[in-house]
């Protein structure tokens, strides 16, 4: 029996008797243009309002929602439409797949002056749009530091050397020729949610959340190529990763790390990596901020000590209450975020909605993610839809019944190793204010009585 036609008498929160689905108007991004984006707030409600009658949210539509039959039937089904009585596309029409026309406008995006320059600067994955936990190869997040480029593999190469026995270089015919693995694992930039430590800044959660991503990564476990280098793990505490943009990125890995989980990865989501995500090679560093996972990789050298790197002594440190900078804080700590509803779409109509969502642990696995409707003061576990892996997204969910009043939606998550995702009115009381990275505090979207959701923050 659907969840909006039963009740749990034991459960106060669960839905009654003969609530129907509510409907949800999806945020701007997914379905506006990135001219309309740019109309003033008031035409902007003026154009949603005209896309979403003319998209079916009629009247007519909300008496059927609530179990009213029109009277002549509904001629999008008693009619036969062109699709079913015409010939279709054939097959390879398009020889690789694109989605279809009516999700066009589901895509990465950059956030309006965040950068002056658009080769450093990022785009933001939409994820109001994902279901699951794996992200598209298409909508995964970009971070360049001196833009992307796509390199000929045949032309590519990657050296180890420092303290190993036999340095080598290796081209990328002998990588693939070695034996593989597939793993799935999130990515995180470090400064994902970053514009929120001082206040609301951005207001939905492709910008809030949307410097994540979650794939399946095909390469070589770096511990196999240092062993084919003879690499000495006594002296070698350190590797330093290098890639082959114009920026140099060069990060200081701990070896603890090297020899857990650590991989040179040629393939996303079971396809070679796309160019903006490094092609034709990057380290996969799993749990650890991006900046780490070096792409275009060019060169590993073991060393004995952290290498002290521009991006790791100046740039990717954590400004501290009292002006002292915190350096090499690399893991992504425990966080989630509620996907749907959040920040820019409208709850159309009283009745069920899903609340869905989404958490992480650059520490292990989720354990459990509690989600609360009136800012905090109850919670109520989600449900973890499988799989639950190490170091990857995991998908929650959990039924809500909106009555058409003020909510707040918050969702707080436990890992493995028993850390708590924290509000942020702890987290500031130990970071502060001036901080960029590691925001990993508890998100609250504010549902008002007109159904807009909006971004907020806990005091």
């Amino acid at each position: 029996m659907p969840p909006w036609q039963h009740s749990k008498k034991d459960d106060k929160a669960a839905m009654t008797f003969n609530h129907r689905p509510g409907r949800l108007q999806k945020a701007p991004e997914f379905f506006l243009t990135r001219e309309a984006m740019t109309l003033s707030r008031d035409d902007r409600r003026s154009f949603l309002r005209k896309a979403f009658l003319a998209a079916g949210g009629a009247a007519g539509t909300l008496a059927l929602s609530k179990g009213a039959v029109a009277a002549d039937g509904d001629p999008a089904i008693l009619n036969l439409p062109a699709h079913t009585k015409g010939l279709g596309q054939p097959v390879a029409a398009r020889p690789y797949g694109l989605p279809s026309k009516h999700e066009e406008n589901l895509q990465r995006r950059e956030s309006p002056g965040l950068t002056r320059v658009g080769a450093a600067s990022v785009s933001f994955a939409p994820l109001q749009g994902f279901f699951g936990i794996i992200t598209p190869s298409g909508l995964h997040f970009e971070r360049h530091h001196q833009g992307w480029w796509d390199i000929d593999p045949a032309q590519h190469r990657f050296m180890i050397n420092g303290l190993v026995k036999n340095p080598k270089v290796y081209t990328m015919d002998d990588l693939m020729r070695m034996p593989s693995i597939s793993r799935m694992h999130f990515i995180e930039c470090g400064a994902n949610t970053g514009m929120e430590w001082g206040n609301v800044a951005v207001p939905t959660v492709q910008y809030t959340h949307g410097m994540l991503s979650c794939c399946e990564f095909t390469g070589v476990p770096l511990k196999w190529l240092l062993d084919d280098c003879g690499a000495d793990f006594k002296k070698g505490k350190f590797v330093l990763a290098e890639g082959a943009d114009g920026s140099s990125m060069t990060r200081t890995i701990n070896m603890a790390n090297v020899l857990d989980d650590v991989m040179v990865a040629y393939a996303m989501n079971g396809e070679m990596l796309r160019p903006e995500n490094g092609y034709p090679l990057r380290l996969v560093v799993p749990g650890v901020q991006g900046v780490s996972w070096v792409k275009y990789l060019r060169r590993i050298e073991v060393g004995d000590m952290p290498y002290a790197a521009k991006d790791e002594t100046i740039h990717y440190v954590d400004l501290m209450p009292d002006g002292q900078h915190r350096q090499y804080t690399s893991i992504q700590e425990v966080k989630s975020v509620i996907t749907s509803p959040s920040g820019g779409q409208v709850l159309i109509d009283k009745g069920f909605f899903n609340i869905t969502g989404i958490a992480w642990s650059g520490r292990g696995k989720i354990q459990k993610v509690d989600v609360s409707v009136d800012g905090g003061k109850n919670w109520k576990s989600a449900r973890l839809e499988t799989p639950i892996l190490d170091k990857c997204l995991t998908r929650f969910n959990i039924d809500w019944t909106w009555n058409g009043g003020d909510a707040i939606l918050m969702s707080r998550a436990t890992d493995s190793t028993g850390h708590v995702q924290p509000t942020m009115t702890a987290l500031r009381k130990v970071r502060g204010t001036k901080s960029i990275y590691h925001n990993n505090s508890i998100q609250s979207w504010l549902v008002s009585a007109n159904g807009e959701v909006s971004n907020v923050q806990i005091g």
